[in-house]
């Protein structure tokens, strides 16, 4: 779900002594909605992140290291500008408002202190992250909001700030007494649900937790007023203050609810609605429960952000070779039925006694017709007879010349093609910037993309090593990330003796067992092989086909792309891909 008022309500109460007399020490912005910052606290040095992300708005402490971009964005620049070295005064929240405000002591250029105020608005595809100097003008925000999109309220550089508008026909449920609350009951009318009830009289709720109020009151989640009798409104009544008590600090209990390992859903109390549908798993914090909650999202999101120009440019390239294959196969299969020329050829030269110029067809017995049956030339009628004979004779052998270059082309765009589609399929798998900017190198030097003009010569960083694994026996696993690194796993790290693995006719990463000179045990040889398929396009099949060979048996063709092999004397295991194998056999 979105983070709701109610829930950051609690969020907030659990950073806020957490927060308070920090120091910014660093701050940097590792995606275009996001931005971390580096505090020295009391207890150590922490991270805050703040990200106005449509989907996934919030803040909260995190410990997930985040790679960031090798030239920081303006926004980035301008925060290191007033907020380097600035100490947090306060972190507030407007009552049920989808809002956080950090009020922060910095200097100014003159040196005197000044108060600032970093602002995340957490409120879905209007999410934002502002920043006001001490008289409330915003200096600059994440998001400007001129007025084409919002006449009532502009966010731009240079105005005051204003908070959003509040929804007057909603109350702040934390104004509503148990007894106001009871006669407010009493006046809805009684053909609505509760869940829908609550949500149209109260702000900051999220579906969910009106959901689980109507639950808990009367044993299902679309209860109807007019079903509840007195009890049962007491119920709702006792429920709602339970609700607004677990905001409290040192009264919320963060909880994500898993449906098979897969994150579905979280809140700052139990959630019972869902009974046996959905695992629930207590946090010890709600920083802890958000970087487990958007780790692997988060992650697939910032690439897919960043590599959206690769993929657009590889998705172009693709497709352009791909109508190129059908145009070649379309005219290999005209050039193959060329008998057809040589035989009106034949004819013509056969039957020249009785044409003339002029003549727009001949028909004649076509003897080279098991049964003899007649067939129409078609002719010019402004050649001679010998020159539409020599006419036919020219487009045979053109088309018998076109039959050798368009099977040689055709393996040639064949062959680029499976290699666009296994760099599309690293694209899918990459994991940060490092991977795009080696898959973006190897591109380049394939002559697929060319050098941004006028780009800055990026700082220099250590190559990436290939991603490792340790078996259940411990032997080392090694999977590529990419075509480059591919290469150099299987042609110059492993020795002859580790044995290889790939999905058979499927794209996917090159895997490596080390067998350090052993035989390997069956367990490893099936992990590996899981992993193979895995990191590879069959990732969500059941059965998926992967081969596996000593090293000695794996070749690279002269001239091949990269990532491109062949290989001879292999066996198969079909294996089911586990992400859950992945992980547990990573090594960090």
């Amino acid at each position: 779900m979105p983070l709701d008022a109610a829930c950051l309500t609690a969020l907030i109460g659990e950073l806020r002594p957490q927060l308070e007399g920090a120091r910014i020490d660093k701050i940097f912005q590792p995606g275009r909605d996001e931005i971390l910052l580096h505090l020295r606290t009391p207890s150590g040095n922490r991270k805050l992140l703040l990200t106005a992300n449509p989907s996934q708005p919030r803040l909260q402490m995190t410990s997930i290291s985040r790679e960031n971009p090798a030239v920081p964005p303006m926004f980035c620049m301008l925060l290191r500008k007033h907020l380097t070295g600035a100490r947090i005064l306060s972190l507030t929240q407007p009552s049920m408002e989808r809002m956080a405000d950090l009020e922060l002591e910095t200097l100014n250029e003159l040196g005197d202190r000044v108060s600032r105020h970093l602002i995340l608005e957490a409120m879905g595809r209007r999410s934002n992250l502002i920043l006001t100097d001490e008289q409330g003008r915003i200096t600059d925000c994440l998001r400007k909001v001129d007025s084409e999109l919002s006449q009532l309220r502009p966010v731009l550089p240079g105005l005051f700030y204003r908070l959003p508008p509040r929804q007057e026909d909603k109350l702040d449920p934390t104004t509503v007494s148990r007894e106001a609350f009871l006669v407010l009951l009493d006046q809805a009318p009684e053909e609505s649900t509760l869940s829908g009830w609550l949500l149209d009289r109260f702000s900051g709720f999220s579906p969910l937790l009106a959901r689980e109020m109507a639950y808990r009151s009367s044993g299902s989640t679309d209860g109807r007023l007019s079903d509840l009798d007195m009890a049962g409104r007491e119920r709702l009544a006792l429920t709602f203050s339970q609700l607004l008590a677990a905001m409290e600090p040192g009264l919320s209990q963060p909880v994500a609810l898993f449906r098979q390992g897969t994150p579905r859903d979280f809140s700052f109390l139990p959630i019972r609605q869902y009974e046996d549908y959905l695992d629930s798993r207590v946090y010890e914090s709600f920083s802890a429960l958000l970087d487990d909650f958007y780790a692997a999202r988060e992650t697939g999101e910032r690439v897919r952000q960043k590599g959206q120009e690769l993929i657009r440019s590889l998705t172009n390239a693709r497709n352009r070779i791909a109508r190129k294959i059908q145009i070649q196969t379309r005219e290999l299969s005209e050039a193959r039925d060329r008998e057809r020329y040589r035989i009106a050829g034949d004819l013509i030269t056969g039957n020249l006694y009785q044409m003339k110029k002029g003549d727009k067809s001949l028909t004649a017995v076509n003897y080279y017709d098991p049964d003899c049956r007649e067939l129409t030339v078609t002719l010019d009628p402004l050649l001679t007879p010998q020159q539409n004979a020599a006419k036919y004779y020219r487009r045979y052998t053109k088309a018998k010349t076109a039959d050798s270059i368009l099977t040689q082309q055709l393996t040639q765009a064949e062959s680029e093609l499976a290699y666009l589609e296994s760099v599309l399929e690293s694209l899918q798998r990459a994991q940060g910037e490092s991977d795009l900017n080696e898959i973006r190198q190897e591109l380049e030097e394939q002559g697929y993309l060319r050098p941004k003009k006028g780009a800055k010569k990026p700082l220099k960083r250590p190559k990436l090593r290939p991603l490792e694994f340790r078996s259940s026996s411990g032997l080392r696993i090694s999977v590529g990330r990419n075509n480059t690194q591919n290469d150099q796993l299987t042609c110059r790290m492993a020795g002859k003796g580790d044995l290889w693995f790939h999905t058979q006719a499927i794209h996917g990463a090159h895997v490596i067992l080390w067998t350090e000179g052993a035989e390997p045990d069956l367990t490893s040889i099936t992990e590996a092989a899981m992993l193979a398929a895995w990191f590879s396009q069959g990732k969500n099949g059941s059965k998926v086909p992967v081969d596996y060979t000593p090293v000695k048996y794996v070749k690279k063709p002269a001239g091949a792309k990269p990532g491109m092999v062949i290989y001879t004397t292999y066996r198969t295991l079909y294996v089911t891909p586990e992400e859950s194998l992945a992980k547990t056999l990573a090594v960090h």
